[in-house]
C-alpha cells in the first residue's frame, strides 16, 4: 500500500486549468522523481499534497486513509515537509533562528532554550559541513549567506522537522557537485530510513542517480510513471513535452568571429583577483568552477552592478567607463540572473510590465506605448513558450519556471551586443532550455558576445564555444575544444587551483 496516494487531481485558477487528473503513488523508502515542463502542474500537485492548496476535485490519501489537510501546519503535522523553488528565510534571523523557526527548544520557564538552539543547529549543519563554503555556524546570520548556502539551510529546515515525506522541488539549483553529492547521501539515508521523498528536478543525470520510479506530468495530467531502471531519458522527454527533441548540432552553428567585442584585464573586483580574457563578437563563452568562486562577481561587475577596484574593459575596443547597470544597458549589455527573488522579477506586477522593463529603463520615455510594446515583445513570448492568462495578470500567478522565462525575455527583447548570463536556467525545464539555446545561437549569430555561468556541467560542454574555469576568484584553466570533457572541467575546478597553491 502507497504511502502516499493521489487520484484524479483537479485544479483550476480561473480560466487556467492547473491539473486534469493528475496521479501520484509513493512507496515507503521511495524515492519518485516527478518531472514534467514548466506549467505542467507538478508544483501545484505538491503543494496540494502540502496543504497549501485546495484540490477542486479528487482524491488524496495517506496511509489509504482519505485526508483533506486545511492548510500545511496540519500536513506538516501528518509528516509532510517541503523544500519549495522559493526560499522561505528570513535574512534578519540566525541560521539555528531560521532551521527551527516555531519548534525552538525550551526551558521549564518556557522561554527559548539558546544553548540547545545552537547544539541542535550545529548537529544540523555538521551533515553539510564540509561543502558549505566559509565560515557557516547557528550565529550566522542568514543575509550573510551565499545563494548556495541559503539552499542548503532551506533544506537542513526542511529536514529537521523530521517529516516522513520529504518533497524536494528542484533542491539543487543552486548547489555544486560536492554539496549535490552530500545531499544525496542525506537522500539516501532518509530512504534508509523508510522515509519517502519525491524528487522534483530538471537535471536528467541526477534523476537516474537518486530515484527509484519517475512520473512525468504534461498539460496537468499523469502520463507515465516507470522504475527508472526501465526507461532512458529520451523516453522521459517525449513523454514531458509529447514528442522528441530536436538535438542541436554543434556543427550547424557559425563560428565566432575574429573581431573581440569584450576585452577585461587585471581585472579585481569582489573576490576577482587579476582576471583577465576576451570575448569575440559571436561566441559563447562559459564560465565554470564551483559554486561562488568569482563567477557571479564578474558578470555583476561587467554590468555595473558591483565596484571594480582596479583593472580595464574594453567593449569593441573602447575603454567601458559607464557607470551603474542603466548606463551599461544603454551601451547594449545585458544580464540575465538565475536569483529571479533578488534580481528577477516583481511578483505584484504585471507580466507586461516585467517584459518591458528593461526596455523601458535603456529608453527611458515620458509615455509607455505600450501597443508598439508589446509588438516588440511578441517574439520573445512565443519564442519562449511562455505561458500565462494574459500580459495583465501579476508575475506571482505564474509557475516558477514561467517566473524566469519572463527574466530572460525582458533582456532578450533588448537585442544585446553583450549578454551576461549568471546560471539563467536554474528551475527550467529542458524544452525551454533548448528553446533559450536557440535564442543564444541566433544572438551568436548576429555578432553578440555571450558569457555564461552554469551550475550544470552538461551544460556548459553542450553550448559553450570555451570554458574558463574559476577557483579563488581566478581563472585556473580554459578549455577550448577537444579539451571541452567532463575530466577537464573537473581536474581544473576541483584539482588545478590546489596544486597552483602548493607549488
Amino acid at each position: 500500500m502507497p504511502v502516499l496516494e493521489a487520484s484524479g487531481i483537479r485544479k483550476r485558477f480561473g480560466g487556467v486549468v492547473a491539473l486534469a487528473g493528475a496521479a501520484l503513488a509513493l512507496d515507503a523508502g521511495e524515492v519518485h522523481a516527478l518531472l514534467g515542463s514548466n506549467g505542467c502542474g507538478k508544483s501545484t500537485l505538491c503543494k496540494i499534497v502540502a496543504g497549501v492548496v485546495r484540490a477542486d476535485d479528487g482524491r488524496l490519501a495517506l496511509d489509504g486513509e482519505p485526508v483533506a489537510f486545511a492548510g500545511p501546519d496540519a500536513a506538516g503535522a501528518a509528516g509532510i515537509g517541503v523544500f519549495y523553488q522559493e526560499l522561505s528565510l528570513i535574512p534578519q534571523l540566525t541560521v539555528a533562528e531560521n532551521l527551527y523557526l516555531g519548534r525552538e527548544p525550551s526551558t521549564r520557564l518556557g522561554l527559548i532554550d539558546r544553548r540547545a538552539l545552537r547544539a541542535a543547529a550545529a548537529q544540523s549543519l555538521a551533515a553539510f559541513g564540509t561543502v558549505l563554503g566559509g565560515r557557516v555556524d547557528p550565529d550566522t546570520l542568514v543575509a550573510d549567506l551565499s545563494a548556495d548556502q541559503s539552499q542548503i539551510v532551506e533544506i537542513l529546515k526542511v529536514l529537521a522537522g523530521n517529516p516522513r515525506i520529504v518533497i524536494f522541488d528542484e533542491p539543487t539549483a543552486a548547489l555544486d557537485r560536492n554539496q549535490t553529492a552530500v545531499l544525496f547521501a542525506e537522500i539516501r539515508r532518509l530512504k534508509a530510513a523508510g522515509r519517502s521523498v519525491i524528487f522534483i528536478s530538471h537535471r536528467m543525470d541526477e534523476v537516474f542517480e537518486i530515484a527509484d520510479r519517475v512520473t512525468v506530468m504534461r498539460n496537468g495530467q499523469t502520463v507515465m510513471t516507470r522504475p527508472t531502471r526501465d526507461t532512458t531519458r529520451d523516453e522521459i522527454v517525449a513523454a514531458m513535452v509529447g514528442a522528441a527533441l530536436v538535438t542541436r548540432n554543434e556543427g550547424e552553428r557559425r563560428a565566432p568571429s575574429n573581431d573581440i567585442a569584450l576585452e577585461v584585464e587585471d581585472l579585481h573586483a569582489g573576490k576577482l583577483s587579476g582576471v583577465s580574457f576576451k570575448a569575440r563578437r559571436g561566441e559563447l563563452v562559459g564560465l565554470g568552477g564551483l559554486h561562488g568562486q568569482g563567477q557571479s562577481e564578474l558578470l555583476r561587475a561587467l554590468f555595473g552592478a558591483a565596484p571594480i577596484r582596479r583593472g580595464l574593459v574594453r567593449l569593441n575596443g573602447k575603454r567601458l567607463d559607464a557607470k551603474g547597470p542603466r548606463a551599461h544597458m544603454r551601451r547594449a549589455i545585458a544580464y540575465i540572473s538565475g536569483d529571479r527573488a533578488r534580481y528577477g522579477v516583481f511578483a505584484i506586477r504585471p507580466i507586461f510590465e516585467n517584459l518591458v522593463l528593461a526596455l523601458l529603463a535603456r529608453d527611458r520615455p515620458i509615455t509607455v506605448a505600450k501597443r508598439r510594446r508589446e509588438r516588440e515583445i511578441a517574439p520573445i513570448v512565443t519564442r519562449l513558450n511562455l505561458k500565462f492568462s494574459s500580459l495583465a495578470a501579476p508575475v506571482a500567478e505564474l509557475s516558477g519556471g514561467n517566473q524566469q522565462k519572463v527574466v530572460i525575455g525582458r533582456w532578450l527583447a533588448t537585442q544585446p551586443a553583450v549578454l551576461l548570463l549568471d546560471d539563467p536556467t536554474k528551475g527550467i525545464d529542458i524544452q525551454t532550455k533548448t528553446d533559450l539555446y536557440r535564442t543564444l545561437d541566433e544572438l551568436r549569430a548576429q555578432g553578440a558576445a555571450i558569457l555564461l555561468h552554469s551550475s550544470d556541467d552538461e551544460e556548459l560542454l553542450a553550448i559553450a564555444d570555451r570554458i574558463l574555469v574559476f577557483n579563488g576568484g581566478r581563472i585556473v584553466a580554459e578549455l577550448a575544444g577537444d579539451e571541452r570533457t567532463h575530466f577537464a572541467l573537473y581536474r581544473a575546478a576541483y584539482v588545478t587551483a590546489y596544486t597552483d597553491a602548493a607549488s
